[in-house]
């Protein structure tokens, strides 16, 4: 109920301004921005070296996991002790993989919120600068239509690559 009422009178007041001289409104495609950016880019890629060497890890593992799998199946219905030596291997194996990638998908869904975050910051930034410099009177991030007409995502993207300051 508060955040209809707040909308509202968001509404109320932008209705307002709107019969005023020039009222600037402003929208910011988001998940563009974290995907296109200079910046989104960057990180992307610095995530992706970060976590190569562990993901070629547990690839090395999936693939020894097969080829035991593999060996099993092929030896079939034996019962002697190698047979059972080697499936308490791939059962101990399937365990620490299951294991790594568990963490795996943790550590990289933390280090993309973080690098995220940043991005975010600095999109944030970037926004603040073109609505004062160009006199926005209200930049919208999150919206269900955008009017091309008032949709400043491409300014945004301009400004962050040519941040000076690119980190």
């Amino acid at each position: 109920m508060k955040n209809i009422l707040s909308v509202s009178l968001l509404f109320a007041a932008c209705f307002s301004l709107a019969h005023a001289a020039d009222f600037r409104v402003g929208v910011v495609n988001t998940e563009r921005i974290l995907r296109e950016s200079v910046p989104a880019v960057k990180a992307e890629k610095k995530i992706e070296k970060e976590f190569a060497v562990r993901d070629e890890e547990i690839k090395k593992m999936v693939k020894q996991a097969k080829e035991i799998q593999t060996a099993l199946e092929k030896n079939g219905a034996k019962a002697d002790a190698e047979q059972r030596t080697k499936e308490r291997e791939l059962a101990n194996l399937n365990v620490n993989l299951q294991r790594l990638q568990r963490e795996f998908r943790e550590d990289l869904n933390l280090r993309k919120n973080e690098e995220l975050a940043q991005v975010l910051a600095r999109a944030d930034k970037a926004i603040q600068a073109i609505a004062e410099k160009e006199q926005f009177d209200l930049i919208l991030q999150e919206a269900v239509y955008r009017n091309p007409q008032i949709d400043i995502t491409e300014k945004v993207l301009q400004y962050l690559a040519n941040e000076k300051n690119d980190k």
